[in-house]
């Protein structure tokens, strides 16, 4: 795994062992940043369920201006510092060490004053926390109608009950066995 363009093209990143986190592999991250690429110079990204922390770095290595990881387990904590570290990228990120809905509800508020452009979220598949994180994301005031949301998630994983809590989907891009599914709210 590795940082694919920018500024911190070609470093290596480690990532988790064991089941727990699931990288998105290189093809499968390059083919979502050329989708976005024209997008990220200058924003504010935030990667829920950061696991290595690769999304957001090479969010920042592409030109997003700060990211704010966030991310549970210990080994997946471990491993974004070492990354934040070797990629020399700590200045512009914040590693917010918590579960997804207090930091949505409680550290992300205070930290961003104002409208964060992209959010990404890998929960781990089978989870069903997409639901949750989305209506807990929709009460923010870092959360507006231009705001991109990408979920990475299960190929099988249905979204009809976006429109429900106030998304609309606008493209999904399928993979052999995942997809990434965009989103942005209907209303604030």
């Amino acid at each position: 795994m590795r940082i694919i363009a920018g500024k911190a093209k070609h470093l290596l990143l480690i990532s988790p062992m064991g089941s727990q986190t699931r990288p998105t592999t290189d093809r499968i991250k390059e083919t979502l940043f050329n989708m976005i690429q024209y997008d990220l110079e200058g924003t504010t990204f935030i990667d829920l369920y950061a696991g290595s922390g690769g999304i957001c770095l090479e969010a920042i290595s592409r030109g997003a201006k700060s990211g704010f990881l966030v991310e549970n387990e210990k080994e997946a904590i471990a491993c974004i510092q070492a990354n934040l570290k070797s990629t020399k990228l700590e200045d512009s990120c914040v590693l917010i060490k918590n579960d997804v809905l207090t930091a949505i509800q409680n550290q992300l508020p205070t930290l961003i004053k104002e409208p964060v452009e992209i959010i990404f979220m890998d929960p781990p598949y089978g989870s069903d926390v997409e639901s949750e994180v989305l209506i807990a994301l929709k009460k923010q005031p870092f959360v507006n109608e231009d705001t991109l949301i990408i979920i990475e998630a299960d190929k099988q994983k249905s979204f009809d009950f976006v429109s429900n809590i106030g998304f609309t989907i606008i493209k999904e891009k399928l993979y052999k066995t995942n997809k990434h599914v965009f989103l942005h709210a209907t209303e604030v």
